[in-house]
């Protein structure tokens, strides 16, 4: 691999605006990884359906919206491939493909499956495309032979999966995928104004596009130890939402050292407590905040189309050396 660029890929639903928990869970990291390596970033549309298939409506708004949040924290076409999965039909093609020799038990074992299939009640998820999802993962990844992926740790096992759909590739018709390594993302755990994970359907985030009152005014009503119900109740800071979330991604020692202090004497309120760190906050999200509102839809779509055309020329290569070795070509 000496003088090789290794090639990264991710993706992600298109939800929308972006929150702090997708600035710090995913798109910071892809900042530095576009200065490191040959990364692939899209917008998993068809991923989306697997869940969404009977309310598809805002797919294609949201997808803009997400676009223009991945640029303003500085995801740059330059640097990255930025593209629209759906825009490449071969993924669909490979995920065909790889769905002929990837066994029914692998899929079932997947604890997403099950856990997803347990939470989401308001939907029927008795479907092929929901099983199948984690070989349009594997297709995703495969295509570009990644070779590492950036997730978190809920979804290392989707990884270890494609590793195996690799290797029985490589198996039965030759060597031609590397085994993707799992990029392990060293993100805090960002929980919303309810103490609750931060997402959208929670109506709990705070988002990198709201205006510094709003942020203000959603960090300020966060809930914090359950203690101090009273100004003068002392509470325990590793007990707040705020301070095990936010507090610790955002403050200096200084300021912990005292937010600390205050909370278990009482010496502080928790308002007083908040401002300090939603200070940091605003300062962070300014920038991100002044280049989005300098960006324009047809931005989004500009970097998109290019992106899908270094992603097809990719895509159709890998393609044609998939049809060769499986003697349908």
């Amino acid at each position: 691999m000496s003088g090789v660029q290794r090639v990264v890929v991710s993706g992600a639903r298109p939800t929308g605006r972006q929150h702090l928990g997708n600035y710090h869970g995913a798109l910071k990291n892809w900042v530095r990884l576009q200065s490191e390596h040959r990364c692939f970033f899209f917008v998993a549309d068809w991923h989306a359906l697997t869940t969404d298939y009977a309310s598809p409506g805002a797919v294609l708004d949201n997808t803009i919206e997400m676009v223009l949040d991945w640029l303003a924290v500085g995801l740059d076409p330059a640097r990255c491939t930025i593209f629209q999965q759906s825009a490449v039909k071969e993924h669909a093609e490979l995920f065909l493909l790889l769905g002929m020799l990837t066994p029914v038990p692998w899929l079932e074992r997947t604890p997403s499956y099950k856990e997803q299939r347990d939470q989401l009640h308001d939907r029927d998820l008795s479907t092929y495309g929901f099983l199948g999802y984690p070989v349009l993962q594997a297709a995703d990844i495969l295509m570009y032979k990644a070779w590492a992926v950036p997730v978190g740790i809920d979804q290392a096992p989707h990884i270890e999966l494609t590793r195996e759909i690799a290797r029985r590739f490589n198996g039965l018709y030759r060597a031609l995928f590397p085994e993707p390594e799992t990029l392990l993302t060293e993100s805090p755990k960002i929980v919303g104004v309810d103490g609750r994970k931060m997402s959208k359907s929670y109506n709990n985030a705070v988002y990198l596009t709201d205006p510094p009152e709003d942020v203000d005014r959603k960090l300020s009503r966060m809930i914090t130890d359950p203690r101090r119900a009273r100004r003068t109740d002392p509470g325990e800071p590793n007990d707040c939402p705020a301070y095990t979330s936010l507090h610790r991604l955002y403050c200096t020692p200084e300021e912990l050292r005292y937010v600390e202090q205050g909370c278990r004497t009482a010496g502080i309120g928790c308002l007083e407590c908040k401002k300090i760190m939603i200070k940091h906050v605003l300062d962070e999200l300014a920038p991100v905040r002044e280049r989005r509102a300098r960006l324009r839809p047809a931005d989004a779509r500009d970097a998109l189309e290019a992106g899908g055309a270094q992603a097809r020329l990719v895509a159709a290569e890998t393609m044609a050396e998939v049809r060769e070795a499986m003697g349908i070509g």
